[in-house]
């Protein structure tokens, strides 16, 4: 059986064990925050997420069948909370016009004004890490863009639009670390996305 990283005498011996054991210190602070949001406006973790999301990004991204992929969630789950935000009038949906049974989701006004609110709770985490001196900050990014791609590639989570799942990015390339190939150019370590709006998908094969 592996060593747990949970084990204080293997954290004390091995700098991975403190590394995961740290990431799981920080995603239980995710997921207090968003719990004391909720708390504020009525709305659970994945409400509040949703409504984050529908804010920030294209229409054919806001879909019930995208909502459950970008959060690893079943479809039963991300309609009963689709069910739930039509309820307190925070989304509208449309229905697709050649399509019925297919409908996109829009925030209502008031809608848009609770995003705008709820979207403040990472604000403490934030504050920590702009207290970073630039190189370890940059150190730290390029560390868990590393993390989140194996994640992806062993199938845990599942959309990602970054860098290293595009299409147009290229790793060594052109004497570039980083390269772009939409865009032509080089790309800094701390340059690289995590949420590309022109993000192209490749296989996790290639």
């Amino acid at each position: 059986m592996s060593k747990s990283p949970f084990n204080p005498d293997n954290q004390h011996e091995s700098t991975s064990h403190k590394v995961v054991v740290a990431l799981e210190r920080i995603s239980e602070a995710f997921r207090v925050l968003l719990w004391n949001e909720g708390k504020v406006h009525g709305l659970s973790p994945i409400q509040i997420q949703v409504l984050i999301f529908l804010k920030y990004h294209s229409q054919e991204k806001c879909k019930v069948s995208y909502l459950a992929d970008e959060f690893n969630m079943t479809r039963a789950t991300i309609s009963d909370t689709v069910k739930a935000l039509l309820k307190k009038k925070l989304i509208t949906k449309e229905p697709e016009p050649d399509d019925a049974r297919s409908f996109t989701i829009h925030l209502t006004t008031r809608g848009a004004s609770v995003a705008e609110e709820t979207e403040q709770f990472t604000r403490e985490i934030l504050i920590a890490v702009e207290n970073m001196n630039p190189e370890s900050m940059a150190l730290l990014f390029s560390g868990l863009t590393d993390i989140i791609h194996h994640l992806n590639k062993a199938g845990i989570i599942t959309v990602q639009r970054m860098c290293q799942t595009c299409l147009y990015y290229r790793k060594n390339h052109m004497g570039a670390e980083h390269f772009c190939e939409l865009l032509n150019k080089k790309l800094e370590s701390t340059e690289l996305r995590l949420d590309c709006p022109e993000h192209e998908l490749i296989s996790l094969e290639q």
